[in-house]
């Protein structure tokens, strides 16, 4: 499978987390292509191994979350209509009159209503609707509801991926499903090449809900540096120019007290060597990604951040170009491809 046809698949593939195993099984059989190896650690997390030209290599590791934000099944009324909670940050706004699945005992497919203006009180109509007050209706009664459902049941955005014009493709959860496409674009890119590193491939689980996969697979693996690919926000007109970075126009890489200074430094001179275009993203603190749990792990991971914009994050319709998820992979193996020896020059400031 072509990595762009991955990804339009992976977009429709569920994993909300904490329940990424039926995405995990695709990532596992994409990565097989391109790896020595391929396992599954104890929390879920995917990990694919490309091994060096020698014995004893640094070791890399490479991030990207396979988990997506979602719904779960909070309670059933005695009509059938099913009242949920989120799985991580999802604006209530987004979620009024949207199609979703409920994964009960089959995948039901269902709605999301709320009460009709025509009977709202003028209170009312001038505010959002909170999630408390909407239901999902599958069309069915409270008894055929709860042979198939059960209170915990994850649910998730009825989307499907669309291919849009100068290549911009938009659908549900490419926050982070585009960051596993980069790590195979990447692999693709090394698959005929020799490399003096370790390079460890992770998928990893629970980003959503506080990084975790990211805590334990860096543990596991206790990398010489940690890569984080991820999605920043794109360009949209009513978002700030100076928190925005524009889709078509390359790689985002990070620079803060969250990332290794000498090695965003060499990753923009290798930019500039392949002549790929690249935004520099400048966080001061916490940059909400794998990256912030890759560095502290164990005694410190020397880390970076590589991300690609993306439009209307944590909804049902996320829009990117994927030529930026082409070039962020490509960029990343050549990267790769200048790491030689102990790494010692690169690392000691």
């Amino acid at each position: 499978m072509e990595i762009r046809d991955f990804l339009m698949s992976s977009s429709s593939s569920t994993g909300v987390s904490g329940h990424e195993y039926r995405y995990a099984a695709e990532i596992k059989e994409a990565y097989e292509k391109y790896c020595d190896s391929v396992y599954q650690d104890n929390l879920g997390n995917v990990i694919g191994i490309k091994k060096a030209k020698r014995e004893n290599a640094c070791k890399v590791m490479l991030a990207a979350h396979m988990d997506e934000i979602g719904l779960m099944v909070k309670d059933i009324d005695d009509k059938g209509f099913i009242s949920f909670t989120n799985v991580g940050g999802i604006d209530p706004r987004v979620l009024l009159a949207q199609e979703v699945i409920v994964h009960g005992k089959e995948d039901l497919f269902g709605v999301i209503g709320a009460k009709p203006p025509h009977l709202q009180g003028k209170d009312e109509m001038t505010k959002a609707v909170k999630m408390k007050d909407m239901a999902i209706d599958l069309g069915m009664n409270a008894e055929q509801v709860k042979n198939l459902v059960n209170i915990g049941d994850v649910i998730t955005f009825h989307s499907t991926p669309t291919a849009l014009r100068n290549d911009y493709i938009s659908g549900k959860s490419l926050d982070d499903r585009a960051g596993i496409a980069v790590i195979l674009e990447c692999l693709k890119e090394l698959e005929k090449s020799e490399i003096d590193v370790d390079l460890y491939a992770v998928a990893t689980v629970q980003e959503e809900v506080g990084l975790r996969g990211a805590i334990v697979s860096s543990y596991h693996i206790d990398p010489d540096i940690g890569i984080a690919i991820d999605v920043c926000h794109g360009e949209t007109p009513d978002a700030p120019a100076q928190e925005t970075y524009t889709t078509s126009k390359g790689p985002v890489i990070t620079v803060g007290p969250n990332i290794h200074p000498k090695l965003s430094k060499k990753i923009m001179e290798t930019a500039k060597e392949y002549h790929i275009d690249f935004q520099v993203d400048v966080e001061p603190g916490n940059t909400g990604t794998d990256a912030w749990a890759i560095q502290v792990t164990r005694s410190g991971i020397p880390t970076l951040l590589l991300s690609f914009p993306l439009r209307y994050m944590h909804t049902a319709v996320e829009t990117l170009c994927y030529t930026d998820v082409a070039g962020t992979g490509k960029l990343l193996a050549f990267f790769i491809r200048t790491l030689q020896g102990d790494l010692e020059d690169l690392l000691c400031y």
